[in-house]
């Protein structure tokens, strides 16, 4: 039996024994600890999102005189230069060109990687091994180092200064690193799902667009919101095969904005930039779950 002597004051007091308040203390110092280093790191991190949002509102007298985050005279003319457009083209057009060439990225890579995909990771043929070591040593090859022989075939093929070029190689799983991610997650789910929907009669079509896609959504999104961005981004593919102006995306049409040989407008330039990033960083917020989904669900075993 304890006798009231061998009683913790603190404990007769109603309170927490001073060991316990000593942890609870140093709980809380590490968590402020942690607090001021992440909130560092992310003051750091959006400096310069934050730098070029007042900087759309910064004359061109402004650049490279200053370095200040906010700009001494504001104005909005930067926004009417670029809601005008540049060599008579609107800026529509370019955002127009830049989302019917992603939208086509994300369908054409989504389709074609899942399909390659579903082939390495579900149907046995000759050569599997080979191909699919094939298909992951185009990762380690350079884009530089298709650039011409790719040129020269849709040159011959009349192609030149279309969006076919562009888009037509999404639509042929040339993305390795999408169809090895795919891969990768089909290889994970129990083949017995397969075997039963055989027996009643599917076919490798029906077993793929009824079974294995609701089941790889995850992934799939993932793959969509890279693709998106990669192509949204996407600065040489453009340079190479569009020479109409009015089929420029937004990346090479920033750079009409800035002529080495005359007088560069960096205010219409970083406002066009800051409206060009602005799809991009919405559509990474919106769909940024799924991107945790997908990693998560890389560690799920069916």
């Amino acid at each position: 039996m304890i006798t009231e002597n061998q009683v913790d004051p603190d404990t007769r007091a109603g309170q927490a024994p001073a060991k316990g308040r000593r942890k609870i203390k140093r709980n809380t110092w590490q968590t402020v600890i942690w607090f001021i280093v992440l909130t560092a790191i992310t003051v750091i991190v959006l400096y310069p999102l934050v730098w070029l949002l007042f900087s759309t509102f910064k004359p061109n007298s402004e650049f490279g005189q200053s370095i200040a985050i906010f700009p001494e005279n504001p104005t909005f003319d930067n926004y009417i230069k670029v809601s005008e457009g540049i060599a008579g083209i609107p800026m529509w057009k370019f955002f127009w060109n830049s989302l019917v060439l992603a939208a086509l990225a994300v369908i054409g890579t989504v389709l074609s990687s899942a399909l390659a995909a579903y082939a390495f990771a579900r149907i046995q043929f000759k050569g599997l091994g080979i191909l699919f070591a094939a298909m992951i040593g185009t990762l380690l090859l350079p884009f530089h180092v298709v650039i011409i022989p790719q040129y020269i075939i849709f040159n011959n093929l009349g192609l030149v200064d279309t969006f076919w070029p562009i888009v037509l190689p999404k639509f042929l799983a040339t993305e390795a690193f999408f169809v090895f991610l795919l891969v990768q997650f089909i290889r994970q789910m129990p083949r017995e799902m397969d075997e039963a929907a055989r027996i009643d009669g599917a076919g490798h079509l029906r077993i793929f667009w009824s079974i294995i896609l609701p089941l790889i959504r995850p992934a799939l999104i993932t793959c969509a919101i890279f693709a998106f961005i990669w192509s949204w981004n996407d600065f040489l593919g453009p340079l190479l095969y569009l020479t109409s102006p009015e089929n420029y995306p937004l990346p090479i049409a920033l750079r009409l904005y800035n002529d080495q040989t005359s007088t560069s407008d960096y205010g219409a330039t970083v406002t066009a930039s800051f409206v060009a990033l602005l799809p991009v960083l919405l559509f990474f917020l919106v769909f940024q779950r799924f991107i945790v989904d997908g990693v998560a669900t890389q560690g799920v075993k069916g």
